[in-house]
Formats: C-alpha cells, sequence, structure tokens
C-alpha cells in the first residue's frame, strides 16, 4: 500500500513543483566572508543583492550566505578565498602588500574618477581587459572589480593650504599607493582597518585619515574630523576585488558559471560604483551641518599632488611594461573613459 500512496502523491505533482524539489536537492550553498561592518552600504547594497541575483539567475541552484562575521583579518581575505578557507571573499587590492597585484594599481592614482560609478565601469573594462586582471588573480575566479568614491584628506589639526601643512601629521592610509604618495609629502603613515580608525582619532593616536565622503558617516568620524580636502579625481582611490575559490568555480556548472557571470563583471562594477556614489552623498549631506570645513585642495597643494602623482605613475607604469603590457597607455584609456584629466 505504501508504494501506491507514494505514486499517488507524485501524480499530484505540478511539473513547478517537481523541478523545484530537484533544484533544491542539488542547490550548492557558498559562504561569503565579509569583514566590514554589517550595516556597511558595501554589505546591504553590494553584497547582499549580488547574492540574491545569483540565487535568481541560478534558479535557486546556487545560493550564497554572507557571513555576520569575517573568517580573518580584512587583509587576509584574498588569500582566504585562494586557500578555499572561504568560497567567496572581497577587499582591497592594497591590503595584500607583495607585488602579486601590480597592475591592480592603475585603481589607486589620484585624478582617476570624479565618481564611483564611471570609476568603477572603467577600471572593470580596462584592468578586467587589456590588463588581464584575472592573471593577477590566481586560484581563485574574478567576479568583480570596482573603486570607491574619490579619496579624500580629512584631519583634525589644520586646513592644508601649502603642501608642508600635512609634514609630520599621522594619518591612517589603506596601504599602497596613497600611504607612498603620503610618505612622499612627509606624512607618518599608519595602516590599520577600517573599523579601527574611530578609536585611534578619539585617542589621538592618528590625526586623520585618508576615505572618501561616505566614512565620515559610516564610521562616525565627525567628532574627531575637522578639515576634509577633495582633489579632482580624487586624491587616491582604492581597488576593491570579489573572488571566488577557483575549484568551487570549476566544480560549478558550465549553466551557472554563465549565470552568475551575467550579474558578476561589468555589472556588479556598475552596482558598486552606484552604492558608493548614493553613500557619498548621503555623508555628504550629513556632515553639512557638523562642524567639519570641506574645502577644495588650494593650488600648491594640487601642484605638489600631480608632481609626485607623475612619479608615481612613471613608476609603476615602468614595472608593468616588465611584464609586457602597457601600464601608461591603460591608465590614459581609463582617465580617458572617466572624463578626468591630471
Amino acid at each position: 500500500m505504501k508504494p501506491i500512496k507514494s505514486i499517488s502523491i507524485l501524480a499530484g505533482l505540478t511539473a513547478t513543483a517537481l523541478t523545484t524539489m530537484i533544484a533544491g536537492a542539488s542547490s550548492e550553498e557558498l559562504v561569503l566572508s565579509s569583514w566590514l561592518p554589517p550595516k556597511h552600504p558595501i554589505v546591504t547594497g553590494v553584497m547582499q543583492p549580488w547574492a540574491d541575483q545569483v540565487e535568481e539567475a541560478t534558479e535557486g541552484r546556487v545560493t550564497v550566505r554572507i557571513l555576520p562575521k569575517p573568517l580573518g583579518p580584512p587583509p587576509a581575505h584574498y588569500d582566504l578565498a585562494a586557500d578555499g578557507v572561504a568560497d567567496i571573499t572581497y577587499g582591497l587590492h592594497s591590503f595584500t602588500k607583495d607585488d602579486r597585484f601590480l597592475r591592480s594599481r592603475i585603481g589607486q592614482f589620484s585624478f582617476i574618477a570624479d565618481n564611483a560609478t564611471d570609476g568603477s565601469k572603467a577600471y572593470w573594462d580596462v584592468y578586467g581587459g587589456k590588463l588581464d586582471a584575472q592573471g593577477e588573480h590566481e586560484g581563485t575566479k574574478l567576479l568583480g572589480l570596482w573603486i570607491h568614491g574619490p579619496g579624500m584628506f580629512h584631519n583634525n589639526q589644520r586646513k592644508i593650504e601649502n603642501p608642508e601643512d600635512v609634514s609630520g601629521l599621522k594619518i591612517r592610509t589603506p596601504g599602497g599607493y596613497i600611504a607612498d604618495l603620503s610618505q612622499d609629502l612627509g606624512i607618518t603613515t599608519q595602516f590599520m582597518g577600517p573599523g579601527e580608525v574611530y578609536e585611534k582619532l578619539s585617542r589621538g593616536v592618528i590625526d586623520g585619515v585618508t576615505f572618501p565622503m561616505e566614512a565620515l558617516q559610516a564610521f562616525k568620524l565627525t567628532d574627531y574630523v575637522k578639515y576634509s580636502m577633495k582633489v579632482p579625481g580624487g586624491i587616491y582611490n582604492t581597488s576593491w576585488f570579489m573572488v571566488m575559490n577557483e575549484d568551487i568555480w570549476d566544480g560549478l556548472s558550465a549553466e551557472d558559471q554563465a549565470a552568475i557571470e551575467k550579474v558578476s563583471g561589468a555589472a556588479l562594477a556598475e552596482l558598486a560604483g552606484g552604492v558608493w556614489d548614493a553613500a557619498d552623498t548621503r555623508g555628504a549631506d550629513y556632515i553639512a551641518d557638523k562642524e567639519v570645513e570641506v574645502y577644495d585642495a588650494p593650488e600648491p597643494v594640487l601642484a605638489k599632488i600631480k608632481e609626485l602623482a607623475a612619479k608615481h605613475e612613471g613608476t609603476w607604469a615602468d614595472a608593468v611594461k616588465e611584464t609586457g603590457f602597457d601600464g601608461a597607455a591603460a591608465l590614459s584609456e581609463m582617465r580617458t573613459q572617466t572624463g578626468v584629466s591630471n
């Protein structure tokens, strides 16, 4: 009698219900390690929507679970994916201090983009294309690249009116190009995760930080920042990646790989850029009635930044040339796409 009952139940199921059951039985849950605060715009506006898009695009065969706590410190996240500790991670290329991401530095220079959307799309197109970003992300499948809004110089000591005014300031930077540029200006740089900045500022361990506008609100820094200097196209930027462990990627069906690629790459760059831009707008509105003076970099400061930036760009282009790529042409193309001239 039991087999007859089972057959009658199956006969009553619709084809859609059967498909759903089969898909559910074969679904694969991937784990994404996230190190930003759970309410940060990148988590709520990029990671979660992308995870939802993956599930929809694969018709539920692949789901992504974002962990509430990271599996390691921010600088470890690329290796967490490459080594298979996490299935998917994101992070900043500048957190990794070796030269494995040499060509990625095109996304860190001054005068890159006036907004994150244009910058992120150009970054994916240029670094992801002619500079072969995938080739620098060994052990992983490169899913996304983006940059945040124009980087600014925030401090609580003095308004920067001449290049000499920054000398001796203790400033948190995310490493990479902006750390080198800052040191050339006589700044004492300190590296720490974004979540540590509030405490270090409040205790006077640092005098300021290089961040985009949104961070003043996101990390509640307005009590400890008095001056915020803007530079056309940003005094710097940060280059971001999202990657999946290569073995996990290879284990997915060709159909699901194609579905995930459709919502990643250029689409993800545009999504992330838009989220950063909206966050910067909210940040600007948030500090409008706070005691923070926002101002454009004076000409003497801008001239010095341009001088030093050109030196770093040239050094980078020479190093990239040795790997068989034309970094200078790529940087020019990126600026053409974003409409920013230095």
